[in-house]
C-alpha cells in the first residue's frame, strides 16, 4: 500500500496518524507511507521520530476576516493546495489519510481533484470545519465518538471506530510501578498525579500549577507535570525566580514533553489535562479518574463536549478554563484522592466508552476503500 497521511499541528492530530501508519506497516511490511504537515507543529519532532518521511506545505485555513495577516495566510493555504498536488502526483498514493488540523484542507481537496480516494479521522465530539467541509469530498469518515454521526448529512459513510492511540492499558507490578516513579524521583506511598496541556502546553493549567507548587500546596500527592515545549522555560525561569530549582522540587516532576506517555498514564491515579479527543481516549483506555480543564472555543465548544463524554457518566470534573486556579484545583485533587474506592468507580465507568481495535477496524476499512 502506499499511503499520504495529512496531520499537523498538534499530538492529538499527529499521534492517531503514526498509529495509523504503524498498523499498516504491521500488516504490510512493504507498504510506503510518507506524511504531509507543516513547518510550524510538532509532527516536525514527532513523524521523524517515528521513523516517517515529512514532506511540508503551508496550511493556515481560510479565514473570512479581513486583515493584512489573515489576507496573506489565504494566499500561502491556496499555495498550500498547489504544494500538496504535487507531492501527490510525484507519490502516487493509493490512498490518502486526513488525521488532523488544517492541512487536510488542501491535501484532501487536492487528492479528490487528481482521483485519489480519501479518507478522514474525526476525533472530537463536535466534528472540525475541515471535516464538514470536506464531506462531500471523503470516501468514508471514521469517527472517535458515536455521539459525533449526527453532524453529518450522508450517514453511509460515517463508521465509528473510535481514535487510534499509542496508549494501551498496562497492569504493573507494585516493583515495575515503583521503579518507574523512582526513576521520575517519586515515590509509590503517595498519589499521583498526571498534568498535562497537549503537546503545546496550557496557560491555565501551567499557571495554577505553578501557583500550587509556589504554595507548596501537594503534601499529600505527587505531581507528573508536562508543561509544554514552549512553555517549559518559562517556567522555569518563574520557579527558579522563587527559589524554586524546576529540576528539585519535592513531590514534583516537571518537563516539557512525556513521550512514554502510555507508561505514565497507567502508573498514575488522576489526570488532570485539557480534554481534546486524544486524552478522552487514551484516559478511556488505561481507566483513571479526571480533571479536565477544556479550551475554550469561540467556534465551537469541542473540548466541552469531549469533556462532558465522560463527566456525564461520573467518570470526570470539570473546571472552567476561566475558573481554575491553585485554590480550586488543589481543592478537587483532595477531594478526590481521600476516597480510593470512589476513584477506582470513575475509573471503571471512564473505561465504559474505551473502544479496542481501532487501528485494525480503520485498516479494515481503508483495505475496502482501496479495492
Amino acid at each position: 500500500m502506499k499511503a499520504i497521511i495529512a496531520a499537523a499541528g498538534t499530538g492529538g492530530h499527529i499521534n492517531p496518524g503514526l498509529a495509523i501508519a504503524n498498523k499498516i506497516k504491521e500488516k504490510e511490511r512493504d507498504s510506503e507511507i510518507i506524511f504531509i504537515g507543516t513547518n510550524r507543529g510538532i509532527e516536525n519532532d514527532l513523524v521523524p521520530r517515528a521513523g516517517y518521511e515529512l514532506k511540508t506545505i503551508e496550511a493556515y485555513g481560510i479565514s473570512k476576516k479581513i486583515s493584512v495577516k489573515t489576507i496573506k495566510n489565504n494566499i500561502k493555504t491556496i499555495k498550500g493546495f498547489k504544494q500538496a498536488r504535487k507531492i501527490i502526483e510525484e507519490f502516487r498514493p493509493d490512498i490518502v489519510i486526513g488525521t488532523g488540523g488544517y492541512i487536510c484542507g488542501g491535501t484532501i481537496s487536492a487528492a479528490y481533484k487528481l482521483g485519489i480516494p480519501a479518507v478522514i479521522h474525526e476525533s472530537n465530539a463536535y466534528p472540525g470545519k475541515a471535516t464538514k467541509f470536506l464531506e462531500n469530498k471523503l470516501t468514508k469518515i471514521f469517527l472517535g465518538f458515536d455521539e459525533t454521526k449526527k453532524y453529518f448529512k450522508d450517514k453511509s459513510k460515517v463508521i465509528t471506530t473510535g481514535t487510534p492511540t499509542k496508549v494501551k492499558e498496562q497492569l504493573y507490578s507494585k516493583e515495575e510501578k515503583q521503579k518507574i516513579l523512582t526513576d521520575l524521583g517519586l515515590n509509590i506511598s503517595l498519589p499521583v498525579i498526571l498534568a498535562f496541556g497537549g503537546s503545546q502546553g496550557a496557560k491555565a493549567i501551567n499557571e495554577a500549577i505553578v501557583e500550587l507548587i509556589k504554595e507548596g500546596k501537594n503534601k499529600d500527592y505527587q505531581i507528573i507535570w508536562a508543561a509544554g515545549q514552549k512553555q517549559y522555560e518559562g517556567i522555569k525561569e518563574e520557579l527558579l525566580e522563587n527559589g524554586i530549582n524546576i529540576n528539585n522540587i519535592k513531590n514534583t516532576k516537571i518537563v516539557p514533553y512525556i513521550y512514554n506517555m502510555s507508561e505514565i498514564m497507567n502508573v498514575c491515579d488522576i489526570i488532570v489535562a485539557r480534554s481534546g479527543a486524544m486524552t478522552i481516549t487514551e484516559i478511556s483506555l488505561v481507566g483513571k479518574p479526571a480533571i479536565f480543564i477544556p479550551l475554550p472555543s469561540n467556534s465551537a465548544n469541542r473540548q466541552i463536549d469531549n469533556a462532558n463524554v465522560l463527566a456525564k457518566i461520573g467518570a470526570a470534573k470539570i473546571i472552567l478554563n476561566e475558573d481554575v486556579n491553585a485554590d480550586n484545583l488543589h481543592q478537587s485533587i483532595s477531594e478526590m484522592i481521600k476516597d480510593p474506592n470512589e476513584l477506582q468507580q470513575m475509573g471503571l465507568r471512564a473505561k465504559k466508552i474505551a473502544k479496542y481495535d481501532v487501528e485494525e477496524k480503520i485498516y479494515n476499512e481503508i483495505k475496502k476503500v482501496i479495492k
